[in-house]
């Protein structure tokens, strides 16, 4: 089981790290997200979730729908939000990089970005994400790590987000029932060795708060459910065998189908609670919003990070 872990672990650095080299001014969201699916397969795993790539404000939960021409543009300040799997075994990691060659300003909002500001941002996040790693251990509460974290950013000039956390991981389930605050909460329950964790700081400068956009390009299978169309019924059963409990994007159901047809279906799921949609998030001031991520499985004094 551990060593899967660490396989899934090792195909999320080198993409990860791959990507980062990847990206650039220019590039089609959609071509990122294809390059970095398409290495997680090419290296022996498979895609835990659907690539996320959330741009500036936009935190969360954005990957491309089919046909997506949006375009990453200079000073954009990207989130690239990666999983694969092992036989169900999930490795989870993210990084931000600010795209392009420009000084700035740049604004988001009212919000006024230089280079310099974005960077910091970032760097607070990966020194955050460090925080909450030092705190790991066997009997750590989490309670407490959302405090370290919370209080390393705003000595920083910063807010982490409040109503994101990190979770655990399980085989074919990538939140598993465990929360990995990011700020103070009286959350008390206790970590335990062999624990697996999702820990994924994200800070901002503007509210520290999320909300729904009403786009949603990425699902989850919840239960069967009596269905009236023939479609419904045939897709509901692809998602259950193909991706069991891991989220899944419409687009990958549209490749080489009708769209119009998957479309149809896809509404009767959502409708019938089928499965479970997940709408975009974004900053709810619209500022800014950097993101740090590792995987790490729990031991009796620390942890082994699987993603670095």
């Amino acid at each position: 089981m551990i060593d899967m872990y660490q396989k899934a672990g090792r195909i999320v650095k080198e993409v990860r790290e791959l990507a980062v080299n990847e990206v650039h001014e220019g590039m089609k969201v959609l071509t990122l997200i294809n390059f970095i699916e398409s290495e997680i397969i090419n290296r022996g795993g498979l895609p835990a979730f659907p690539c996320n790539i959330s741009i500036n404000e936009v935190t969360a939960h954005y990957t491309s729908p089919y046909g997506d021409t949006t375009i990453i543009e200079d000073g954009d300040m990207v989130k690239i939000d990666l999983g694969a799997h092992v036989n169900g075994y999930i490795a989870d990691s993210a990084t931000t990089v600010i795209v392009g060659t420009g000084e700035g300003p740049f604004t988001s909002s009212d919000k006024v970005y230089t280079r310099e500001k974005e960077l910091k941002m970032i760097e607070t996040a990966n020194e955050a994400l460090n925080v909450a790693i030092s705190n790991v251990r066997d009997g750590a509460i989490l309670g407490d790590i959302g405090k370290a974290v919370e209080e390393y950013v705003k000595s920083q000039g910063f807010l982490p987000v409040a109503n994101l956390t990190g979770h655990s991981l399980d085989q074919w389930n990538l939140h598993s029932g465990l929360s990995v605050p990011n700020i103070k909460e009286n959350n008390q329950q206790r970590i335990e060795e062999g624990d697996v964790l999702a820990i994924e700081p994200f800070v901002t400068d503007g509210v520290g708060m999320v909300g729904d956009m009403k786009d949603t390009f990425i699902f989850r299978f919840l239960r069967d459910r009596p269905l009236r169309l023939v479609e419904s019924r045939k897709l509901l059963n692809i998602i259950k065998n193909d991706y069991k409990n891991l989220p899944f994007a419409q687009r990958w159901l549209e490749e080489g189908s009708k769209i119009r047809k998957v479309n149809l279906a896809m509404r009767q799921l959502i409708s019938s609670r089928a499965i479970y949609p997940y709408h975009v998030l974004r900053e709810k001031s619209g500022a800014r919003v950097a993101q740090a991520e590792h995987t790490v499985i729990v031991e009796q004094d620390g942890c082994i990070i699987t993603t670095e």
